[in-house]
């Protein structure tokens, strides 16, 4: 009856551990199941998205090169061997055409003058006796008083005074105009760059004196490269900007017909805006506008890196997304102008820095605008209280 007993009681400790074991397991609630259910409710990452679509972009081309006169003038002297008595400009200084630069000495001119008129006025006299004297030759002669010899030799006579009064004229005018161009004017309107007389130097006849921009103006001769040259054309318009002389306009005024072979390079000549603080010589970059072109822009936001290429992420049917590479041509804050992806493809925008290949995305539905807020009605009198 003991061993009988001994039996019982193991046999009630067993069932007891057993029992405690499955209450333990029930309280767990199947914590086993959990990984599995945990993927089966997986959330995806919540994005926004827009529409690749086609503008007219503003289409640009950069260009560098140097400032230069539109048109420059030397200004030399017509006679020489008279000395600089006055200089009346200098660099720098703006004239108008027919206006007095330099001053020579011109007494002796003077008095080479004087005297080629007074020999104009003996010319004038000889001339007149003689053309009375052929007069009266020629009633005598038809009177029958006066032989032919006679009459042909007032004829020769009345020549020689008219040849000499001629002569007489010719040298007076040479000798005017030689002291008119004693005095150096401008042959044009425009600004003085050079200078290379000074006062009491002998001006010889041919002598640059001066170097002139007509009427001021400037252009810059840009360098544009052959295969953008094609998209400039005379007119279009352009924003010039130096670093020493801030920034003007210009407008394109001829684009040369040839390339240089060895640089491939263009030369497009912009007239600049009066007034800018550029002076010939200085270096200075235009920006040429040369039109538009359709182009596929897509949000700034949009455009990632990865492994140094440009791209976006572009939305599938089944809400997975790719990667795809694009070009960036042009950009700002808001749009970027790029190649690789068309015109109604949607992109990611908000969330794209975190996806990968592959990965399914939930798009946001756009904000709605926010309405307006509603007046507020002005609060009811309060009704007086009953006494």
């Amino acid at each position: 009856m003991a061993t009988s007993r001994r039996f019982s009681a193991r046999l009630t400790g067993a069932l007891a551990v057993a029992l405690t074991a499955s209450l333990t397991l029930a309280a767990c609630g199947g914590h086993g199941d959990a990984p599995k259910d945990k993927e089966a409710g997986a959330s995806r990452q919540t994005v926004s998205a827009a529409t690749a679509t086609t503008v007219a972009l503003p289409r640009t081309v950069v260009a560098s090169g140097t400032v230069t006169a539109w048109e420059e003038v030397p200004v030399g002297a017509e006679t020489g061997g008279l000395t600089a008595t006055t200089l009346y400009v200098d660099e720098g200084s703006y004239v108008r055409q027919g206006q007095p630069l330099v001053q020579m000495n011109d007494v002796l001119l003077r008095a080479q003058v004087r005297q080629q008129q007074a020999a104009v006025q003996t010319a004038e006299a000889n001339a007149a006796r003689d053309d009375a004297a052929l007069s009266r030759a020629q009633e005598l002669k038809e009177r029958g008083f006066l032989s032919q010899a006679a009459l042909d030799t007032a004829l020769a006579n009345q020549r020689a005074s008219a040849a000499n009064l001629a002569s007489a004229r010719a040298s007076l005018s040479e000798t005017q105009t030689r002291l008119s161009q004693a005095t150096i004017r401008a042959p044009v309107s425009g600004l003085i760059i050079r200078r290379s007389v000074t006062k009491g130097q002998i001006i010889e006849a041919g002598t640059e004196l001066f170097r002139m921009v007509r009427d001021g103006r400037l252009e810059l001769d840009a360098q544009v490269p052959e295969t953008e040259l094609p998209l400039i054309q005379a007119g279009q318009s352009a924003a010039i900007t130096s670093s020493q002389a801030g920034s003007t306009t210009g407008t394109v005024r001829i684009v040369t017909p040839e390339v240089d072979p060895q640089t491939r390079l263009g030369l497009a000549r912009i007239s600049l805006a009066p007034g800018s603080a550029l002076k010939p010589g200085m270096f200075a970059r235009a920006a040429i506008e040369a039109g538009a072109r359709p182009a596929t822009v897509v949000p700034t936001d949009a455009v990632l890196y990865r492994s140094n290429r440009s791209g976006v992420f572009v939305l599938n049917a089944d809400s997975s997304v790719r990667f795809a590479p694009v070009t960036v041509l042009a950009r700002n804050d808001d749009q970027t102008s790029v190649e690789g992806v068309d015109a109604g493809m949607r992109v990611v925008v908000a969330g794209a820095g975190f996806l990968n290949d592959g990965d399914k995305v939930t798009v946001a539905a756009p904000k709605p605008a926010a309405a307006p807020a509603a007046a507020t009605a002005p609060a009811p009198a309060s009704a007086p209280a009953k006494k």
